[in-house]
């Protein structure tokens, strides 16, 4: 049965366990691929025609989360067109801080004793039910909703915990009130002040969070813009009018100005601009475009006018694939997160666990009251932080996806990230690669006329993509070329033809030539029926980035290898301009493969190529690296792209890995240790009288403490 790749926007998911809930849904299902990024609310899952997108999406918002869609103006409205789900309930509340603003007026007078303010009338049991009751019930329509939700689903959240320890405080206080037990069974405070500083402390992190996704919603926003669409009247005249960039089509002709942005992909057709691409590439400095060149769609016109034919619109352009590259990235779970899944999976129930046991060994064992007994169980419920271990390595890889995407580097998968911490060696190809690819014909002879020799090497270059071959073929270009009966290019090794008479010519490196000539000293080697005609010399100039990235690479003791199918003498010249450590040169694509495979065995290994000749290696490789120069081709083939058409960015790539990794396993040790600490600490009473309060505003900043780690990748010297 067919399937198709579903992606919807989903909110109201507060943790990783409001992801698993989702995921765990869709798996059941049976819905294949299933992947919920709860940080920005992104669930893709391949439909295979058991449900209907509507069926999933009705089952989803059965959960208590809202889907999100897209209308006709191309914003995104709720399919109840009310407020996020991550801020609502019933009583109606835009978000977490404008809960928790009522909430804190209503607890403020409850905390004046804390100063040493003792207001008689507050001590009164019945103002105090009064003020904890508004504040209990809009905890309730929050956590107590999303609590049931989740525990009848089989995967009880960190609401569950909130809940049930305000609804403890709450109900104790209540029973001791009306069977007028006294000021000792009263923590009507307790439950407020749970519920308020959660709320603050969801507030902190919801905007810490949203700090992660800062480099991918300017990419988004950039986006949407203005184009101006040029039409022809009905006397063929040119007019120029304002349209919305959604609203053009392939095909369409725009006229581009100094300062517009770049509405969508497009080629030019006339004129000339400067352009700015930093925001797919990462460079500031502008571009030079002419006629036939590509603009790339969220681009800055600098300077210059031009027309231009839409070549792609809405999720066919560059930067569309982009933001759905990093998303998918996003969505994807490294090795690390593996572990942090499992515990998230049943920290809710052993936490319940924990606080029953709480109760029974301070009770029974420890000989305290029923009442402080039950103070440190509310304790070690609210001062649990389950968010913690499912936020620790989302938010780092989202920040380090999105500095990357900043900087013009996009990882196709987080496993990439995680992969780069155990890169040793580093191998690059060489034409296109080290050097810019731009050749020029440096020198050649020939046996036979001029003209007929360049016409004969041009009629058999021009159907190679090779960029030896276009040098020769943009070169020598005539009007009168050969036209062949057969041709054929033998990859590695050049081109092969037939004309219409039967003779037999080639074009290609010293392999096609070395039975009838021992001079391999030369690029291109034209042979016409086994004899040879002539012989082609081109330049290509090396990447003026090369030596510095070479240099910062060794200094991160990564061993740099070229492997290239030129000749020896030629990789070795660039091998030694560069100070490259070892050379494998004339390898065809198919020994390609097998040194990396081989590199591979030995130690973890990148492959840096130009995304289209070296596919199979790049894909074989550890991680694979494509230069590209914005191209969909080249986006496609490797796993890490750098889209900046150059090497510059390739020790920044290597670090980034490896910092996010590091960002990562420091969150999971400060998730592990606080859990770990704070929970026997509430559970001993070693926060006195004022357990759950002091819990609740701990565990809030434990959020916060672990989002401002992971943006502080953001900033931070990786190089």
């Amino acid at each position: 049965m067919s399937s198709s790749k579903i992606n919807i926007q989903v909110e109201g998911m507060d943790c990783a366990n409001c992801a698993l809930t989702i995921t765990k849904y869709l798996q059941k299902e049976g819905l294949q691929n299933a992947k919920v990024n709860f940080i920005d609310g992104n669930v893709s899952f391949d439909l295979n025609g058991n449900k209907t997108q509507k069926q999933i999406e009705k089952g989803i918002e059965d959960l208590g989360y809202t889907v999100k869609h897209h209308h006709a103006d191309g914003d995104a409205h709720d399919h109840h067109h009310g407020h996020d789900h991550s801020e609502k309930g019933k009583i109606g509340f835009k978000n977490h801080w404008q809960r928790f603003l009522v909430c804190a007026v209503f607890t403020a007078p409850l905390l004046l004793h804390m100063l040493g303010l003792h207001i008689h009338f507050l001590m009164n049991p019945y103002v105090q039910l009064i003020l904890t009751t508004p504040v209990y019930l809009i905890g309730l329509d929050f956590f107590g909703r999303s609590a049931l939700r989740s525990a009848l689903k089989g995967v009880p959240n960190m609401n569950v915990l909130i809940a049930l320890g305000a609804t403890a405080a709450y109900g104790y206080s209540l029973y001791g009130l009306l069977a007028n037990k006294g000021m000792d069974f009263l923590f009507f405070e307790t439950a407020a002040t749970t519920i308020t500083l959660v709320f603050f402390g969801n507030y902190l992190e919801d905007k810490t969070i949203d700090t992660t996704q800062a480099a991918l919603k300017k990419l988004a926003v950039s986006q949407k813009t203005m184009a101006n669409m040029i039409a022809f009247d009905d006397e063929h005249k040119e007019q120029v009018f304002t349209v919305e960039s959604k609203d053009l089509r392939v095909g369409d002709l725009i006229l581009i100005k100094s300062g517009e942005h770049v509405p969508m992909d497009c080629k030019i057709l006339w004129g000339e601009l400067s352009v700015n691409e930093a925001i797919v590439t990462g460079e500031s400095a502008p571009v030079e475009k002419k006629m036939k060149d590509v603009l790339i769609g969220g681009s800055i016109a600098e300077s210059g006018t031009v027309k231009a034919q839409v070549t792609a619109v809405g999720e066919d352009t560059v930067l569309a694939h982009i933001l759905q590259m990093v998303k998918d990235a996003q969505t994807e779970k490294p090795p690390v997160q593996l572990m942090a899944d499992k515990i998230s999976a049943v920290f809710v129930p052993a936490v319940l666990s924990i606080a029953l046991v709480t109760v029974v060994i301070n009770y029974f064992i420890a000989h305290q009251t029923f009442s402080e007994s039950l103070l440190r169980c509310i304790a070690v419920l609210v001062i649990a932080c389950p968010c913690a271990m499912g936020l620790a390595t989302p938010a780092a890889v989202a920040v380090g996806l999105g500095r990357a995407a900043k900087n013009g580097i996009l990882f196709k998968n987080a496993k990439s990230l995680d992969i780069f911490k155990n890169i040793k060696q580093v191998v690059f190809d060489k034409t296109g690669t080290l050097t810019t690819g731009k050749f020029q014909i440096s020198n050649f002879k020939f046996q036979i006329e001029e003209d007929e020799f360049k016409k004969i090497a041009y009629s058999l270059e021009k159907y190679s993509n090779h960029p030896v071959a276009k040098a020769i073929s943009e070169n020598w270009k005539v009007k009168d070329e050969i036209r062949w009966a057969d041709i054929e290019e033998i990859k590695g090794l050049g081109m092969k033809a037939t004309d219409k008479e039967g003779n037999k010519f080639i074009a290609g490196s010293f392999k096609v030539a070395h039975q009838i000539t021992t001079d391999l000293s030369h690029n291109i080697y034209i042979i016409k029926n086994n004899e040879l005609l002539g012989w082609i010399d081109v330049e290509d100039e090396i990447r003026p980035e090369a030596r510095e990235v070479i240099q910062q690479l060794h200094k991160q003791n990564i061993n740099t290898i070229l492997l290239s199918g030129d000749k020896k003498e030629k990789c070795e010249v660039v091998a030694k301009a560069l100070n490259i450590d070892t050379v494998f040169a004339e390898q065809t694509p198919e020994e390609k493969l097998l040194k990396i495979a081989s590199l591979n065995k030995e130690i973890p290994t990148a492959m840096v190529g130009d995304g289209i000749n070296d596919a199979p290696a790049l894909a074989k490789a550890t991680v694979g690296i494509s230069i590209s120069n914005a191209s969909q081709v080249a986006i496609q083939s490797a796993q890490v792209v750098l889209m900046n058409n150059g090497l510059q960015h390739l020790p920044l790539a290597l670090a980034l890995g490896k910092h996010t990794y590091i960002t990562i396993k420091g969150n999971l040790f400060w998730a592990l240790a606080y859990n770990i600490v704070a929970i026997p600490v509430a559970a001993c009473g070693l926060l006195g009288v004022y357990g759950p309060t002091y819990g609740a505003l701990i565990m809030g900043m434990s959020d916060v403490v672990l989002a401002i780690n992971s943006v502080w990748l953001n900033w931070k010297k990786v190089l």
